[in-house]
Protein backbone atom coordinates (compact mmCIF):
# COMPACT_ATOMS: atom_id res chain seq x y z
CA UNK A 1 0.00 0.00 0.00
CA UNK A 2 1.40 2.98 -0.72
CA UNK A 3 1.77 5.78 2.12
CA UNK A 4 0.39 9.31 1.11
CA UNK A 5 1.06 12.68 3.53
CA UNK A 6 -0.98 15.71 2.21
CA UNK A 7 -0.29 19.16 3.84
CA UNK A 8 0.79 18.27 7.64
CA UNK A 9 1.57 20.35 10.05
CA UNK A 10 2.46 19.38 13.96
CA UNK A 11 3.26 21.53 16.88
CA UNK A 12 4.30 20.06 20.10
CA UNK A 13 3.60 23.19 21.94
CA UNK A 14 0.60 25.97 20.58
CA UNK A 15 2.92 28.50 20.41
CA UNK A 16 6.24 26.59 19.12
CA UNK A 17 7.68 26.58 15.50
CA UNK A 18 6.25 23.37 13.41
CA UNK A 19 7.97 20.31 13.93
CA UNK A 20 6.94 19.85 10.41
CA UNK A 21 4.51 22.45 8.38
CA UNK A 22 2.71 21.99 5.74
CA UNK A 23 4.78 18.58 4.08
CA UNK A 24 3.50 16.73 1.46
CA UNK A 25 4.72 13.77 -0.15
CA UNK A 26 4.01 9.87 -1.38
CA UNK A 27 5.72 6.36 -0.50
CA UNK A 28 4.87 4.25 -3.40
CA UNK A 29 3.36 0.98 -2.98
CA UNK A 30 5.83 -1.53 -2.33
CA UNK A 31 9.49 -0.03 -2.40
CA UNK A 32 11.59 2.27 0.10
CA UNK A 33 11.16 5.74 0.43
CA UNK A 34 13.93 7.45 2.56
CA UNK A 35 13.25 10.24 4.43
CA UNK A 36 16.84 12.74 4.36
CA UNK A 37 17.95 15.79 6.13
CA UNK A 38 20.00 17.68 8.63
CA UNK A 39 18.93 16.99 12.37
CA UNK A 40 15.90 18.87 13.61
CA UNK A 41 14.56 18.81 9.99
CA UNK A 42 11.47 16.47 11.08
CA UNK A 43 12.32 13.43 9.68
CA UNK A 44 11.51 10.89 12.96
CA UNK A 45 7.92 12.94 13.78
CA UNK A 46 6.68 12.27 9.97
CA UNK A 47 7.44 8.66 10.88
CA UNK A 48 5.32 8.75 14.25
CA UNK A 49 2.49 10.81 12.46
CA UNK A 50 2.54 7.53 9.91
CA UNK A 51 2.89 5.32 13.24
CA UNK A 52 -0.06 6.95 14.71
CA UNK A 53 2.42 7.68 17.66
CA UNK A 54 1.56 11.57 16.94
CA UNK A 55 -1.31 13.60 15.11
CA UNK A 56 -1.39 15.70 12.76
CA UNK A 57 -2.04 19.81 13.81
CA UNK A 58 -3.01 20.01 10.21
CA UNK A 59 -3.29 17.21 7.16
CA UNK A 60 -3.80 13.76 6.89
CA UNK A 61 -1.90 11.07 6.48
CA UNK A 62 -3.24 8.07 4.25
CA UNK A 63 -2.44 4.53 4.34
CA UNK A 64 -3.73 3.06 0.98
CA UNK A 65 -7.13 5.02 0.41
CA UNK A 66 -8.06 4.48 4.15
CA UNK A 67 -7.45 8.29 6.04
CA UNK A 68 -5.90 7.24 9.42
CA UNK A 69 -6.50 10.63 11.10
CA UNK A 70 -9.04 8.89 13.40
CA UNK A 71 -7.76 5.33 13.39
CA UNK A 72 -5.51 3.73 16.20
CA UNK A 73 -1.68 2.50 15.74
CA UNK A 74 -2.80 -0.88 16.37
CA UNK A 75 -5.23 -0.83 13.37
CA UNK A 76 -3.10 0.80 11.19
CA UNK A 77 -1.14 -2.49 10.33
CA UNK A 78 2.18 -1.28 10.27
CA UNK A 79 5.61 -2.77 11.80
CA UNK A 80 8.28 -0.45 13.69
CA UNK A 81 12.26 -0.61 14.18
CA UNK A 82 14.01 1.84 16.04
CA UNK A 83 17.70 2.37 16.25
CA UNK A 84 17.88 1.25 19.85
CA UNK A 85 15.98 -2.42 19.19
CA UNK A 86 13.57 -1.87 21.83
CA UNK A 87 14.01 -5.67 22.47
CA UNK A 88 12.04 -7.67 25.59
CA UNK A 89 15.26 -8.44 27.12
CA UNK A 90 13.47 -10.95 29.61
CA UNK A 91 12.12 -12.99 26.56
CA UNK A 92 13.65 -15.15 24.03
CA UNK A 93 14.17 -14.15 20.23
CA UNK A 94 10.84 -16.56 19.37
CA UNK A 95 9.07 -14.94 22.09
CA UNK A 96 9.98 -11.50 21.01
CA UNK A 97 9.29 -11.97 17.83
CA UNK A 98 5.84 -13.81 18.49
CA UNK A 99 4.76 -10.91 20.73
CA UNK A 100 2.62 -8.93 18.09
CA UNK A 101 0.89 -12.23 17.37
CA UNK A 102 -0.08 -13.34 20.51
CA UNK A 103 -1.10 -10.57 22.11
CA UNK A 104 -3.40 -10.45 18.54
CA UNK A 105 -4.65 -14.40 20.31
CA UNK A 106 -3.71 -15.76 17.07
CA UNK A 107 -3.73 -19.62 16.88
CA UNK A 108 -0.11 -21.48 18.35
CA UNK A 109 0.25 -23.12 15.32
CA UNK A 110 0.07 -20.12 13.07
CA UNK A 111 2.52 -18.33 15.31
CA UNK A 112 5.08 -21.04 15.46
CA UNK A 113 5.26 -21.46 11.64
CA UNK A 114 5.19 -17.80 11.53
CA UNK A 115 8.01 -17.10 13.76
CA UNK A 116 10.08 -20.31 12.04
CA UNK A 117 10.05 -18.59 8.59
CA UNK A 118 11.00 -15.04 10.01
CA UNK A 119 13.63 -16.86 11.89
CA UNK A 120 15.08 -18.06 8.71
CA UNK A 121 14.56 -15.22 6.68
CA UNK A 122 16.59 -12.85 9.19
CA UNK A 123 19.16 -15.45 9.16
CA UNK A 124 19.06 -16.54 12.57
CA UNK A 125 17.51 -20.14 12.34
CA UNK A 126 18.82 -21.95 15.69
CA UNK A 127 18.80 -18.54 17.69
CA UNK A 128 15.17 -18.89 18.55
CA UNK A 129 15.83 -19.58 22.05
CA UNK A 130 18.81 -17.39 23.31
CA UNK A 131 18.05 -13.87 25.14
CA UNK A 132 18.93 -10.45 23.07
CA UNK A 133 21.79 -10.19 25.27
CA UNK A 134 23.46 -13.47 23.95
CA UNK A 135 23.41 -11.81 20.21
CA UNK A 136 25.58 -9.18 18.43
CA UNK A 137 24.41 -5.80 17.44
CA UNK A 138 23.92 -6.76 14.03
CA UNK A 139 21.84 -9.88 15.11
CA UNK A 140 19.72 -8.10 17.57
CA UNK A 141 18.63 -5.27 14.67
CA UNK A 142 17.36 -8.51 12.89
CA UNK A 143 15.49 -9.66 15.99
CA UNK A 144 13.81 -6.09 15.32
CA UNK A 145 12.93 -6.55 12.06
CA UNK A 146 11.45 -9.89 12.38
CA UNK A 147 9.05 -8.90 15.44
CA UNK A 148 7.64 -5.74 12.66
CA UNK A 149 7.52 -8.07 10.26
CA UNK A 150 5.66 -10.55 12.16
CA UNK A 151 1.95 -9.16 11.97
CA UNK A 152 2.38 -9.00 8.28
CA UNK A 153 2.27 -5.36 7.80
CA UNK A 154 0.97 -3.19 5.51
CA UNK A 155 3.67 -0.92 5.71
CA UNK A 156 7.24 -0.99 7.84
CA UNK A 157 8.66 2.12 9.13
CA UNK A 158 12.12 2.86 10.05
CA UNK A 159 13.86 5.29 12.21
CA UNK A 160 17.49 5.18 12.06
CA UNK A 161 17.71 1.18 12.00
CA UNK A 162 21.47 1.19 11.19
CA UNK A 163 22.38 4.26 13.36
CA UNK A 164 24.10 1.68 16.56
CA UNK A 165 25.80 -0.45 14.62
CA UNK A 166 29.74 -0.58 13.38
CA UNK A 167 29.82 0.56 9.07
CA UNK A 168 30.62 -2.94 7.97
CA UNK A 169 27.55 -4.10 10.03
CA UNK A 170 25.30 -1.44 8.71
CA UNK A 171 26.54 -2.34 5.06
CA UNK A 172 25.32 -5.65 5.67
CA UNK A 173 22.70 -5.03 6.69
CA UNK A 174 21.18 -2.41 4.57
CA UNK A 175 21.98 -4.99 1.80
CA UNK A 176 20.20 -7.48 3.40
CA UNK A 177 16.85 -5.11 3.98
CA UNK A 178 16.82 -4.28 0.56
CA UNK A 179 16.51 -8.51 -0.32
CA UNK A 180 13.52 -8.94 2.02
CA UNK A 181 11.81 -5.89 1.01
CA UNK A 182 12.08 -6.46 -2.63
CA UNK A 183 10.94 -10.20 -1.12
CA UNK A 184 8.35 -9.18 0.69
CA UNK A 185 7.00 -6.00 -1.17
CA UNK A 186 6.46 -3.94 1.82
CA UNK A 187 6.01 -0.25 1.40
CA UNK A 188 8.72 1.14 3.76
CA UNK A 189 9.51 4.21 5.05
CA UNK A 190 13.42 4.62 5.89
CA UNK A 191 14.51 7.67 7.89
CA UNK A 192 17.88 7.77 8.08
CA UNK A 193 21.06 10.08 8.48
CA UNK A 194 23.28 8.41 6.08
CA UNK A 195 23.13 9.91 2.17
CA UNK A 196 24.78 7.17 0.61
CA UNK A 197 22.07 4.54 2.19
CA UNK A 198 19.47 5.91 1.30
CA UNK A 199 20.40 6.96 -2.58
CA UNK A 200 21.52 3.61 -2.56
CA UNK A 201 18.60 1.81 -1.47
CA UNK A 202 15.94 3.59 -2.14
CA UNK A 203 13.18 4.25 -5.35
CA UNK A 204 12.14 7.20 -3.89
CA UNK A 205 13.75 9.97 -1.45
CA UNK A 206 12.08 12.81 0.90
CA UNK A 207 14.35 15.72 1.76
CA UNK A 208 13.81 17.96 4.03
CA UNK A 209 15.17 21.06 5.82
CA UNK A 210 13.68 22.88 8.72
CA UNK A 211 10.25 20.75 8.78
CA UNK A 212 9.56 21.35 5.36
CA UNK A 213 9.92 18.98 2.24
CA UNK A 214 12.91 20.42 0.21
CA UNK A 215 12.95 18.10 -2.50
CA UNK A 216 11.38 14.67 -3.44
CA UNK A 217 12.42 12.46 -5.87
CA UNK A 218 14.33 9.89 -7.61
CA UNK A 219 18.12 9.26 -6.16
CA UNK A 220 19.03 10.39 -9.68
CA UNK A 221 16.52 13.31 -9.41
CA UNK A 222 18.09 14.67 -6.24
CA UNK A 223 21.89 14.17 -7.02
CA UNK A 224 21.28 15.70 -10.84
CA UNK A 225 19.01 18.03 -10.61
CA UNK A 226 18.95 19.49 -7.21
CA UNK A 227 16.61 22.96 -6.74
CA UNK A 228 18.65 24.58 -4.94
CA UNK A 229 22.54 24.96 -4.20
CA UNK A 230 21.62 24.30 -0.34
CA UNK A 231 20.33 20.99 -1.43
CA UNK A 232 23.47 19.94 -3.83
CA UNK A 233 25.89 20.81 -0.63
CA UNK A 234 23.59 18.37 1.84
CA UNK A 235 24.65 15.79 -0.88
CA UNK A 236 28.18 16.45 -1.11
CA UNK A 237 28.82 19.22 -3.88
CA UNK A 238 31.07 22.18 -3.32
CA UNK A 239 29.13 25.41 -3.69
CA UNK A 240 31.03 28.46 -4.42
CA UNK A 241 29.08 32.13 -4.76
CA UNK A 242 29.93 34.68 -6.98
CA UNK A 243 27.90 37.06 -9.63
CA UNK A 244 27.31 38.09 -13.17
CA UNK A 245 29.90 40.04 -14.56
CA UNK A 246 30.37 40.74 -18.28
CA UNK A 247 27.83 37.72 -19.48
CA UNK A 248 29.73 35.07 -17.56
CA UNK A 249 28.72 33.64 -14.13
CA UNK A 250 32.18 34.30 -11.77
CA UNK A 251 32.58 32.29 -8.82
CA UNK A 252 35.24 32.44 -7.23
CA UNK A 253 38.42 31.33 -9.44
CA UNK A 254 35.77 29.69 -12.26
CA UNK A 255 33.09 31.27 -14.53
CA UNK A 256 31.04 29.96 -17.42
CA UNK A 257 28.70 31.54 -19.48
CA UNK A 258 25.86 33.16 -18.06
CA UNK A 259 22.32 32.34 -19.25
CA UNK A 260 20.08 35.20 -21.92
CA UNK A 261 18.39 35.93 -18.22
CA UNK A 262 20.73 36.93 -16.49
CA UNK A 263 21.56 40.52 -15.37
CA UNK A 264 24.35 41.84 -14.56
CA UNK A 265 25.67 42.07 -10.77
CA UNK A 266 22.84 39.25 -9.86
CA UNK A 267 24.19 36.85 -7.44
CA UNK A 268 25.15 33.32 -8.88
CA UNK A 269 26.10 29.77 -6.86
CA UNK A 270 27.83 27.57 -8.59
CA UNK A 271 27.59 24.09 -7.61
CA UNK A 272 31.13 21.82 -8.02
CA UNK A 273 30.85 17.55 -7.85
CA UNK A 274 33.49 15.14 -7.16
CA UNK A 275 33.33 14.20 -10.51
CA UNK A 276 32.84 17.47 -12.09
CA UNK A 277 36.46 18.40 -11.15
CA UNK A 278 39.49 16.71 -12.90
CA UNK A 279 43.16 17.34 -10.73
CA UNK A 280 46.27 17.18 -13.03
CA UNK A 281 49.95 18.41 -11.72
CA UNK A 282 50.58 21.00 -14.85
CA UNK A 283 48.59 23.80 -16.56
CA UNK A 284 46.37 22.57 -19.06
CA UNK A 285 44.27 23.97 -21.94
CA UNK A 286 40.28 24.99 -20.76
CA UNK A 287 39.00 26.11 -17.45
CA UNK A 288 42.17 25.24 -15.21
CA UNK A 289 42.83 26.80 -11.67
CA UNK A 290 46.00 26.50 -9.75
CA UNK A 291 44.77 24.92 -6.11
CA UNK A 292 46.77 24.04 -3.14
CA UNK A 293 46.24 20.97 -1.33
CA UNK A 294 44.97 21.64 2.17
CA UNK A 295 44.13 18.32 3.21
CA UNK A 296 44.22 14.80 2.07
CA UNK A 297 41.94 12.44 4.46
CA UNK A 298 42.31 8.49 3.44
CA UNK A 299 39.34 6.47 3.95
CA UNK A 300 39.81 2.71 2.82
CA UNK A 301 40.64 3.25 -1.20
CA UNK A 302 39.38 6.68 -1.55
CA UNK A 303 40.52 9.61 -0.46
CA UNK A 304 39.09 12.92 0.13
CA UNK A 305 41.45 16.10 -1.27
CA UNK A 306 40.54 19.24 0.29
CA UNK A 307 42.01 22.52 -1.87
CA UNK A 308 42.19 25.55 -1.20
CA UNK A 309 41.44 27.91 -4.78
CA UNK A 310 43.28 31.45 -5.65
CA UNK A 311 40.55 33.53 -4.44
CA UNK A 312 40.11 31.86 -0.97
CA UNK A 313 36.89 29.69 -1.73
CA UNK A 314 37.56 26.34 -0.85
CA UNK A 315 36.19 22.58 -2.79
CA UNK A 316 36.54 18.99 -2.21
CA UNK A 317 37.13 16.09 -4.48
CA UNK A 318 36.93 12.42 -3.89
CA UNK A 319 38.79 10.11 -5.58
CA UNK A 320 40.51 6.99 -5.81
CA UNK A 321 43.55 6.10 -3.81
CA UNK A 322 45.42 5.08 -6.86
CA UNK A 323 44.41 8.33 -8.65
CA UNK A 324 45.83 10.23 -5.87
CA UNK A 325 49.04 8.26 -5.65
CA UNK A 326 49.64 8.68 -9.37
CA UNK A 327 49.06 12.03 -8.91
CA UNK A 328 51.81 11.96 -5.90
CA UNK A 329 49.60 14.72 -4.17
CA UNK A 330 51.16 15.85 -1.18
CA UNK A 331 49.40 18.57 1.28
CA UNK A 332 50.63 21.84 0.96
CA UNK A 333 51.56 21.23 -2.89
CA UNK A 334 49.93 23.21 -5.72
CA UNK A 335 47.80 21.11 -8.23
CA UNK A 336 45.78 22.21 -10.73
CA UNK A 337 42.05 22.16 -11.22
CA UNK A 338 39.81 21.44 -14.56
CA UNK A 339 36.23 21.88 -14.32
CA UNK A 340 34.07 19.67 -16.98
CA UNK A 341 31.04 21.23 -15.82
CA UNK A 342 29.39 22.54 -12.97
CA UNK A 343 26.00 23.78 -12.20
CA UNK A 344 25.06 27.57 -11.90
CA UNK A 345 22.02 28.97 -9.50
CA UNK A 346 20.84 32.74 -9.90
CA UNK A 347 19.24 34.64 -7.14
CA UNK A 348 19.67 34.54 -3.14
CA UNK A 349 19.48 31.24 -1.52
CA UNK A 350 20.01 30.40 2.05
CA UNK A 351 23.50 30.20 1.56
Amino acid sequence: MSVRVERVTKRYSAAGTPAVANVSFEAKAGAITSIIGPSGAGKSTILRLVAGLELPDEGRVFIGEQDTSNVTIQSRGVGLVFQNYALFQNMTVRDNIAFGLTVRKRDKAEIDARVEKLLSLVQLAGKGNRFPRELSGGQRQRVAFARALAIDPKVLLLDEPFGALDARVRIELREWLEGVQKEMGVTTLLVTHDQEEALEISEHVVLMFDGRVAQAGSPGDLYDRPLSPEIAAFLGASVLQGSVKNGQAQAGSFSVSATGTAVEGEKVRAVLRSEDLKLTRSATDGEVRAAFVRRLKVVGGRVKVSLDLPHGESVSVDLPRSEVDALALAEGEQVFVDVSSARIFYGEFDI
